[in-house]
């Protein structure tokens, strides 16, 4: 007790010092961005209340589309506008394309070799990238892959078909399918029994992973206590990881003993991997760290996405009917829709732009860093060595923009001025899935499995609210650590079509 109260007082008193110090500075500072007025110390913490991509766009409706916050002892710049992203985009991409990296995520040693939150100018970092891009992400892998993607998408089907009639957890299932999807496409397993326990205790140490490196810490704030992990948060996330990591082990061993058993080989994501493991290119690590970059956050991204467009269809009625029957219309006939169909379905192609643009899986995306000077957004300085954070919510929320911005409108993306925006970050009103070179990697096969889980639930199945729930009363309400689901679980009863 004695020595966490020295700990807090020298903490206290160095913050102190750091604080009184940087007010002497000269005010060379005169074009760093508005922001509200920190405090000694403590900086603006106490001003960041509820979900953090409300709060932002609130500041910044005071303050400016570019705004200057101080958290603790670190300098954040909040971009908050189209304008002000695309400036800072198409001028300045290279030099905001590292990571603020949050301490949990240095435990054990993975930011240093994750591609997502290693800079852009590793060479690490740029072979990562690439291997992705080439075996997993291009249209010649992605198209291999369809028939195990409609596979399992199917097998998702037929899971909800069991249980129709009764009150389904939405978001379980449709995790547990994407888990299968994303394991079986890349790796040739299942990893998952679709809402079984395996499921959600392989999704728990995920969302416990996401859930340690969002927690504000101490170690984040006062970078200099970091060696201390006050909070003990980087030696909470070490079991979380382990959980996660000896999945994947067991994938590649098992793999590894069908190479020394002269078995045949799979030709999928998982052999090329190992290919250029056995070659010296990657080691053992880096093949497992690559696993998880694609299967963690891939999964995480889809799921929510079908979710909240679920969600939001069953809270309009009208639309969930609108969607139904235009598959109806153009799938006459067809008992088991195909992955390429979903192309023909535009109602339903707005209806997840419209979910994106609403809730937006990661509203502040992951945080950038500037990594160099002279880096100018909105006619402000950003500080060498900022973390810069793009609010993705409040720029796809904008009233000066976006008409009825906190209204679910898919006819909206029949418009001129929408009906082409894409999901590649080129439009910066836009930007769900990010823009430049940090732009998820993931969005080729997101952009093709999401309708497709979506259009398959509903093609199957009319939904409707448990227990004769009306749908104004479904709510609809985000809770935001790193990723936005729904504070309330969404729930709902199939019934088969015949």
């Amino acid at each position: 007790m004695e020595r966490d109260l020295w700990l807090l007082l020298a903490t206290l008193a160095i913050s102190l010092l750091y604080y009184l110090t940087s007010l002497r500075r000269p005010s060379s500072n005169s074009r760093r961005p508005p922001g509200p007025r920190p405090l000694p110390v403590i900086g603006n913490l106490l001003d960041l209340n509820g979900n953090l991509h409300h709060t932002l766009a609130h500041l910044a409706r005071v303050h400016g589309p570019v705004m200057l916050l101080k958290m603790g002892l670190t300098t954040t710049v909040v971009v908050s506008s189209r304008d002000a992203a695309r400036e800072a985009f198409t001028r300045h991409d290279r030099r905001l394309a590292a990571r603020a990296v949050p301490d949990t995520a240095r435990m054990p040693g993975f930011s240093n070799r994750s591609m997502i939150w290693l800079p852009s100018t590793d060479q690490r970092w740029k072979t990562m990238r690439g291997i992705v891009a080439t075996h997993v992400f291009s249209p010649r892998s992605l198209a291999t892959m369809r028939g195990v993607r409609e596979r399992k998408v199917h097998d998702l089907v037929s899971f909800v078909r069991e249980r129709a009639g009764q009150e389904v957890d939405v978001g379980q299932a449709v995790y547990g399918g994407v888990l299968n999807l994303l394991s079986t496409a890349l790796f040739s397993v299942e990893v998952v029994d679709v809402g079984a326990q395996s499921a959600q205790g392989l999704q728990e140490a995920v969302e416990e992973l996401i859930e340690l490196i969002a927690k504000p810490n101490v170690s984040d704030l006062f970078p200099f206590l970091r060696p201390l992990d006050l909070q003990g948060l980087r030696r909470r996330a070490a079991p979380a990881y382990g959980k996660v990591f000896r999945v994947l082990d067991d994938v590649i061993d098992g793999r590894l003993a069908e190479y020394s058993s002269s078995k045949s080989k799979h030709s999928d994501f998982l052999d090329a991997l190992l290919q250029l493991m056995s070659t010296g290119t990657i080691t053992r690590e880096d093949v497992r760290t690559v696993m998880f970059d694609v299967f963690a956050a891939g999964s995480d991204t889809m799921a929510i996405t079908v979710v909240w467009a679920m969600a939001e269809l069953l809270r309009n009625p009208g639309m969930m009917a609108k969607v139904r029957a235009e598959i109806k219309d153009t799938l006459v006939c067809k008992e088991i829709i195909e992955e390429p169909d979903v192309a023909s379905l535009p109602y339903l192609q707005a209806v997840v732009k419209e979910a994106l643009r609403l809730h937006p899986v990661a509203p502040i995306m992951i945080p950038h860093q500037a990594v160099e000077d002279g880096i100018e957004i909105g006619g402000y300085v950003v500080p060498k060595g900022s973390t810069v954070i793009f609010n993705v919510w409040a720029i796809m929320h904008d009233p000066a923009v976006w008409k009825r911005p906190d209204e679910f409108v898919p006819e909206r993306w029949f418009l001129d001025r929408d009906a082409e925006m894409g999901f590649r970050g080129k439009d910066f009103e836009f930007i769900p899935f990010g823009s430049g070179r940090r732009l998820c990697p993931g969005l080729p096969m997101a952009e093709r499995v999401v309708p497709f889980i979506l259009a398959s639930l509903l093609h199957a199945f009319e939904w409707k609210l448990p227990n004769g729930m009306s749908a104004e009363l479904l709510d609809v309400s985000e809770i935001f650590t790193t990723t936005n689901v729904m504070a309330v679980p969404l729930r709902a009863v199939p019934t088969v079509i015949t």
